[in-house]
């Protein structure tokens, strides 16, 4: 079995950085011509991904757009989902859980598990009850090839007086980064990438974070570029040496081209990032 880390630097390869948000925000849903309820947001993540497969390799929903709509947006998340899975796209599913033993264990086997209604390929995470208490999602996504992505330094204000107070070692960021690190090299092979990212914001000053490049390699889901400002011919500069490790998550930039159009942006999105230092970006234009 191909581990998490590896897919990613597979997919790194083949199409470039690019992974396309699926967030339907109710202004966009409107644009779309589209009813903010459970048919909208499934009719909004079907297109998407039907214009993101064969051009990138990751899609990210974000599970609260359709969480909101109850029981009937959760089963429209269900078939988003397996769409996306079965057009070969690698899905992050956004969802920051984090919680504490049994209750932890629960929300991995609802989002990693193989043949779960919600299955994902990776599940966002938040190790602010403590990195430990993620083992369970540590262990359940390493044994069938799946991804965790722990948030260690995000651009969001309100994170910065917790992720950037001091800790052992340096920062908090940094201590998470420490431990999950610790975790991927007791698990990768000689070489491999770990199967345990990093949400890393593009908007994230390193050295204030008090972060510096880790080993093993790990994928590094980055928000920020697009329409929160941060430019994707930066980003070898932001990421330095993990530049190549880099999933660029992109998403109102790209949606707001509507329905018609969002095939041609996510081209043209794709198509402004550097090339991944470990193989060329074979992004294609036409489907």
């Amino acid at each position: 079995m191909t581990g998490f880390g590896e897919r990613v630097r597979a997919a790194l390869g083949r199409y470039g950085h690019l992974c396309v948000g699926i967030d339907p925000h109710a202004s966009l849903l409107a644009s779309w011509e589209l009813t903010a309820d459970a048919r909208g947001v499934r009719e909004f993540g079907l297109r998407t991904v039907e214009a993101a497969a064969g051009r990138v390799g990751f899609v990210k929903p974000q599970v609260s757009f359709f969480e909101q709509h109850g029981a009937a947006g959760f089963a429209a998340l269900e078939e988003v989902l397996a769409a996306a899975r079965a057009a070969g796209l690698i899905v992050i599913a956004d969802a920051k859980r984090g919680d504490i033993g049994s209750t932890m264990d629960a929300y991995a086997r609802a989002w990693l598990a193989p043949g779960a209604p919600l299955e994902a390929d990776a599940l966002t995470a938040s190790p602010y009850l403590g990195v430990g208490a993620l083992s369970g999602a540590f262990d359940l996504a390493h044994a069938h090839g799946k991804g965790v992505f722990v948030l260690a330094a995000t651009s969001n204000r309100e994170a910065l007086g917790l992720q950037r107070a001091a800790a052992v070692g340096g920062t908090v960021s940094a201590a998470v980064v420490a431990e999950v690190s610790e975790r991927n090299a007791n698990t990768a092979a000689d070489g491999a990438w770990g199967h345990l990212g990093f949400v890393i914001g593009a908007t994230v000053d390193w050295h204030e974070a008090g972060l510096a490049p880790f080993s093993p390699v790990a994928p590094v889901l980055a928000p920020g570029f697009g329409h929160q400002g941060a430019r994707p011919d930066r980003l070898r500069e932001i990421y330095g040496p993990l530049s190549h490790a880099v999933i660029a998550s992109e998403s109102r930039s790209i949606l707001s081209a509507g329905a018609d159009g969002i095939g041609e942006a996510i081209a043209a999105a794709a198509a402004a990032y550097p090339a991944t230092a470990e193989g060329s970006s074979d992004v294609r234009r036409e489907r």
